[in-house]
Protein backbone atom coordinates (compact mmCIF):
# COMPACT_ATOMS: atom_id res chain seq x y z
CA UNK A 1 0.00 0.00 0.00
CA UNK A 2 1.15 3.71 -0.43
CA UNK A 3 2.86 5.40 2.59
CA UNK A 4 0.86 6.47 5.21
CA UNK A 5 1.58 9.46 7.08
CA UNK A 6 1.92 9.99 10.71
CA UNK A 7 -1.18 11.91 11.09
CA UNK A 8 -3.62 8.34 9.78
CA UNK A 9 -1.76 6.17 12.04
CA UNK A 10 -2.21 7.90 15.18
CA UNK A 11 -5.77 8.82 14.70
CA UNK A 12 -5.57 4.75 14.86
CA UNK A 13 -4.05 4.86 17.94
CA UNK A 14 -6.28 7.50 19.52
CA UNK A 15 -9.42 5.92 18.80
CA UNK A 16 -7.94 2.37 20.09
CA UNK A 17 -6.25 3.85 23.12
CA UNK A 18 -2.62 2.73 22.07
CA UNK A 19 0.65 3.53 21.04
CA UNK A 20 1.81 2.88 17.54
CA UNK A 21 5.53 2.14 17.59
CA UNK A 22 8.23 4.14 16.21
CA UNK A 23 11.35 2.29 15.10
CA UNK A 24 14.97 3.18 14.01
CA UNK A 25 16.17 1.47 10.94
CA UNK A 26 19.69 1.92 9.85
CA UNK A 27 20.13 -1.08 7.03
CA UNK A 28 18.08 -3.35 4.97
CA UNK A 29 17.88 -6.39 7.39
CA UNK A 30 17.29 -4.89 10.35
CA UNK A 31 13.89 -2.54 8.19
CA UNK A 32 13.01 -6.53 7.09
CA UNK A 33 13.07 -7.55 10.89
CA UNK A 34 10.93 -4.37 11.93
CA UNK A 35 8.68 -5.05 9.24
CA UNK A 36 7.95 -8.72 10.08
CA UNK A 37 7.26 -7.94 13.44
CA UNK A 38 4.58 -5.35 12.05
CA UNK A 39 3.22 -7.66 9.43
CA UNK A 40 2.70 -10.35 11.96
CA UNK A 41 1.42 -8.42 14.60
CA UNK A 42 -0.86 -6.77 11.85
CA UNK A 43 0.40 -3.00 13.17
CA UNK A 44 0.75 -0.01 11.67
CA UNK A 45 4.45 0.79 12.23
CA UNK A 46 6.69 4.39 12.00
CA UNK A 47 10.08 3.55 10.12
CA UNK A 48 12.42 6.45 11.92
CA UNK A 49 15.56 7.91 10.02
CA UNK A 50 17.89 9.35 12.66
CA UNK A 51 20.55 11.64 12.31
CA UNK A 52 23.37 8.50 13.28
CA UNK A 53 22.03 6.97 9.73
CA UNK A 54 21.52 10.40 7.99
CA UNK A 55 25.52 11.25 9.19
CA UNK A 56 26.36 7.83 7.80
CA UNK A 57 24.98 8.69 5.00
CA UNK A 58 22.18 6.35 4.58
CA UNK A 59 19.35 9.05 4.43
CA UNK A 60 18.43 8.52 0.46
CA UNK A 61 18.86 4.86 0.81
CA UNK A 62 16.21 4.43 3.58
CA UNK A 63 14.01 6.44 2.02
CA UNK A 64 14.57 3.96 -1.53
CA UNK A 65 14.29 1.45 0.87
CA UNK A 66 10.67 2.33 2.77
CA UNK A 67 9.03 3.38 -0.21
CA UNK A 68 9.57 0.31 -1.98
CA UNK A 69 8.76 -2.37 1.80
CA UNK A 70 5.52 0.00 1.78
CA UNK A 71 4.19 -0.44 -1.60
CA UNK A 72 4.36 -4.97 -0.62
CA UNK A 73 2.83 -4.31 2.96
CA UNK A 74 -0.47 -5.71 4.64
CA UNK A 75 -0.44 -2.75 7.19
CA UNK A 76 0.26 1.43 7.13
CA UNK A 77 4.05 2.32 7.16
CA UNK A 78 4.99 5.44 8.25
CA UNK A 79 8.88 7.41 6.85
CA UNK A 80 9.37 9.58 9.53
CA UNK A 81 12.31 11.73 9.92
CA UNK A 82 13.61 11.88 13.29
CA UNK A 83 14.96 14.33 15.41
CA UNK A 84 15.29 16.82 12.28
CA UNK A 85 18.05 19.13 13.15
CA UNK A 86 17.22 22.04 10.60
CA UNK A 87 14.24 23.48 8.34
CA UNK A 88 16.29 22.78 5.47
CA UNK A 89 16.86 19.38 6.63
CA UNK A 90 13.00 18.72 6.89
CA UNK A 91 13.00 19.95 3.21
CA UNK A 92 15.41 17.76 2.43
CA UNK A 93 13.10 14.69 3.52
CA UNK A 94 9.84 16.02 1.95
CA UNK A 95 11.79 16.37 -1.27
CA UNK A 96 12.67 12.35 -0.94
CA UNK A 97 8.86 11.55 -0.63
CA UNK A 98 9.10 11.56 3.85
CA UNK A 99 5.41 11.36 5.16
CA UNK A 100 6.22 12.34 8.40
CA UNK A 101 9.18 14.59 9.43
CA UNK A 102 9.94 15.67 13.17
CA UNK A 103 11.19 19.02 13.83
CA UNK A 104 13.71 19.10 17.20
CA UNK A 105 13.66 23.02 18.50
CA UNK A 106 13.90 21.82 22.13
CA UNK A 107 17.03 22.67 22.57
CA UNK A 108 16.12 26.38 21.38
CA UNK A 109 14.25 29.10 23.47
CA UNK A 110 10.85 28.70 22.99
CA UNK A 111 10.52 31.56 20.97
CA UNK A 112 12.76 30.40 18.74
CA UNK A 113 10.91 26.63 18.44
CA UNK A 114 7.38 28.32 18.06
CA UNK A 115 8.87 30.51 14.62
CA UNK A 116 10.82 27.30 13.18
CA UNK A 117 8.22 24.64 13.75
CA UNK A 118 5.80 27.03 12.20
CA UNK A 119 8.01 27.23 9.21
CA UNK A 120 8.57 23.55 9.05
CA UNK A 121 4.43 22.93 9.52
CA UNK A 122 3.93 25.48 6.46
CA UNK A 123 5.72 23.39 4.19
CA UNK A 124 4.97 19.76 5.12
CA UNK A 125 1.28 20.10 5.47
CA UNK A 126 1.36 21.75 2.16
CA UNK A 127 2.54 18.69 0.69
CA UNK A 128 0.72 16.46 2.83
CA UNK A 129 3.28 15.63 5.08
CA UNK A 130 3.04 15.33 9.33
CA UNK A 131 5.04 16.90 12.19
CA UNK A 132 6.22 15.95 15.13
CA UNK A 133 7.67 18.97 17.33
CA UNK A 134 9.07 18.37 21.09
CA UNK A 135 9.27 20.43 24.32
CA UNK A 136 11.80 19.59 26.79
CA UNK A 137 14.88 18.12 25.67
CA UNK A 138 15.24 14.75 25.58
CA UNK A 139 18.24 13.97 27.95
CA UNK A 140 21.12 10.79 27.22
CA UNK A 141 22.55 10.45 24.12
CA UNK A 142 21.81 8.90 20.94
CA UNK A 143 21.82 9.22 17.06
CA UNK A 144 24.01 11.93 17.89
CA UNK A 145 21.19 13.26 20.18
CA UNK A 146 22.75 14.60 22.73
CA UNK A 147 21.58 16.64 25.78
CA UNK A 148 22.29 16.55 29.63
CA UNK A 149 19.81 18.82 31.01
CA UNK A 150 16.89 17.60 34.03
CA UNK A 151 14.19 16.35 30.78
CA UNK A 152 10.76 17.59 32.20
CA UNK A 153 8.62 19.82 29.90
CA UNK A 154 7.38 23.00 31.06
CA UNK A 155 3.21 22.81 31.06
CA UNK A 156 2.88 26.62 30.68
CA UNK A 157 5.11 26.20 27.77
CA UNK A 158 2.59 23.56 26.07
CA UNK A 159 0.08 25.33 26.33
CA UNK A 160 1.42 28.78 24.67
CA UNK A 161 3.16 26.37 22.11
CA UNK A 162 0.05 24.06 20.93
CA UNK A 163 -1.72 27.52 20.71
CA UNK A 164 0.55 28.61 18.36
CA UNK A 165 2.18 25.84 16.06
CA UNK A 166 -0.43 22.93 14.59
CA UNK A 167 1.47 20.13 14.85
CA UNK A 168 0.37 16.61 14.03
CA UNK A 169 2.06 15.41 17.18
CA UNK A 170 3.65 16.44 20.10
CA UNK A 171 6.95 14.83 22.07
CA UNK A 172 7.40 15.91 25.67
CA UNK A 173 9.77 15.19 28.14
CA UNK A 174 8.44 13.55 31.87
CA UNK A 175 11.85 12.16 32.26
CA UNK A 176 12.68 9.89 29.69
CA UNK A 177 16.14 9.42 28.12
CA UNK A 178 17.64 8.21 24.55
CA UNK A 179 19.74 5.45 25.05
CA UNK A 180 19.43 2.91 27.69
CA UNK A 181 18.59 3.97 31.12
CA UNK A 182 21.19 3.61 34.06
CA UNK A 183 18.89 2.03 36.85
CA UNK A 184 15.13 2.11 36.46
CA UNK A 185 13.68 5.24 35.11
CA UNK A 186 11.55 7.87 36.39
CA UNK A 187 8.56 9.10 34.70
CA UNK A 188 6.64 12.33 35.79
CA UNK A 189 3.36 10.82 35.36
CA UNK A 190 1.44 14.05 36.79
CA UNK A 191 3.25 16.64 34.01
CA UNK A 192 2.01 14.07 31.56
CA UNK A 193 -1.30 14.31 33.02
CA UNK A 194 -1.57 17.79 33.23
CA UNK A 195 -0.14 18.26 29.67
CA UNK A 196 -2.90 15.65 28.11
CA UNK A 197 -5.82 18.19 29.95
CA UNK A 198 -4.69 20.71 27.49
CA UNK A 199 -6.14 18.69 25.22
CA UNK A 200 -2.70 18.47 22.65
CA UNK A 201 -2.15 16.90 19.51
CA UNK A 202 -1.23 13.15 19.91
CA UNK A 203 1.62 12.58 22.19
CA UNK A 204 5.10 11.04 21.96
CA UNK A 205 7.68 9.08 24.35
CA UNK A 206 11.06 9.19 22.58
CA UNK A 207 13.39 7.15 24.99
CA UNK A 208 11.54 3.89 24.88
CA UNK A 209 14.30 1.14 25.15
CA UNK A 210 14.86 -0.27 28.19
CA UNK A 211 11.65 1.29 29.88
CA UNK A 212 9.92 -1.16 31.93
CA UNK A 213 6.86 -2.38 30.49
CA UNK A 214 4.62 -1.04 33.45
CA UNK A 215 5.65 2.67 32.78
CA UNK A 216 4.96 2.02 29.46
CA UNK A 217 1.36 1.02 30.34
CA UNK A 218 1.11 3.97 32.41
CA UNK A 219 2.00 6.03 29.42
CA UNK A 220 0.08 4.89 27.30
CA UNK A 221 -3.36 5.31 29.73
CA UNK A 222 -2.42 8.80 29.86
CA UNK A 223 -2.44 10.00 26.65
CA UNK A 224 1.23 8.29 25.09
CA UNK A 225 0.21 7.72 21.16
CA UNK A 226 3.82 6.97 20.20
CA UNK A 227 6.99 5.47 21.55
CA UNK A 228 10.14 5.45 20.26
CA UNK A 229 12.52 2.62 20.24
CA UNK A 230 15.88 2.36 18.81
CA UNK A 231 18.73 1.72 21.43
CA UNK A 232 17.22 -1.66 22.05
CA UNK A 233 16.66 -2.61 18.74
CA UNK A 234 20.25 -2.50 17.73
CA UNK A 235 21.51 -4.33 21.13
CA UNK A 236 19.16 -7.26 19.77
CA UNK A 237 20.47 -7.08 16.48
CA UNK A 238 24.24 -7.11 17.16
CA UNK A 239 23.36 -9.97 19.84
CA UNK A 240 22.22 -11.94 17.48
CA UNK A 241 25.41 -11.36 15.55
CA UNK A 242 28.12 -11.83 18.14
CA UNK A 243 26.06 -15.39 19.43
CA UNK A 244 26.97 -16.32 16.25
CA UNK A 245 30.11 -15.39 15.22
CA UNK A 246 32.13 -18.16 16.45
CA UNK A 247 30.34 -20.33 13.54
CA UNK A 248 32.10 -18.12 10.40
CA UNK A 249 28.72 -18.33 8.85
CA UNK A 250 28.02 -15.03 6.92
CA UNK A 251 24.40 -15.98 6.58
CA UNK A 252 23.49 -17.51 9.65
CA UNK A 253 24.63 -14.44 11.55
CA UNK A 254 22.57 -12.32 9.62
CA UNK A 255 19.60 -14.81 10.39
CA UNK A 256 19.87 -14.73 14.16
CA UNK A 257 20.31 -10.93 14.21
CA UNK A 258 17.18 -10.69 12.35
CA UNK A 259 15.10 -13.31 14.36
CA UNK A 260 16.33 -11.33 17.78
CA UNK A 261 15.02 -7.94 16.56
CA UNK A 262 11.71 -9.38 15.01
CA UNK A 263 11.15 -11.26 18.45
CA UNK A 264 12.18 -7.86 20.29
CA UNK A 265 9.91 -5.64 17.87
CA UNK A 266 7.17 -8.13 18.27
CA UNK A 267 6.99 -7.20 22.26
CA UNK A 268 7.05 -3.75 22.14
CA UNK A 269 4.55 -4.20 19.37
CA UNK A 270 2.10 -6.33 21.89
CA UNK A 271 3.14 -4.12 25.07
CA UNK A 272 2.38 -0.80 22.97
CA UNK A 273 -1.17 -2.36 21.97
CA UNK A 274 -2.36 -3.38 25.49
CA UNK A 275 -1.87 -7.49 24.21
CA UNK A 276 0.63 -8.14 27.19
Amino acid sequence: MALATLREVLSIAVESNTAIPGFNIDNIEGTEAIMDAAEAEHCPVILTVGQGAIKAGQLVHLADLVKRIARESTVPVVLHLDHGISYEQTVQCLRLGFTSVMYDGSHDSLEDNIRESQAVVRSAHAVGVSVECELGAISGVEDGISHKNVNLVDVNEVREFISKVDCDALAVGIGNAHGMYQGTPHFDFDRLQACQKLSPPPLVLHGGSGTPDDMIRQAIKLGIRKINVATELRMAFMEGLESTVGQRDFYQMYRTAKENMTALARHKIQLFQGKL
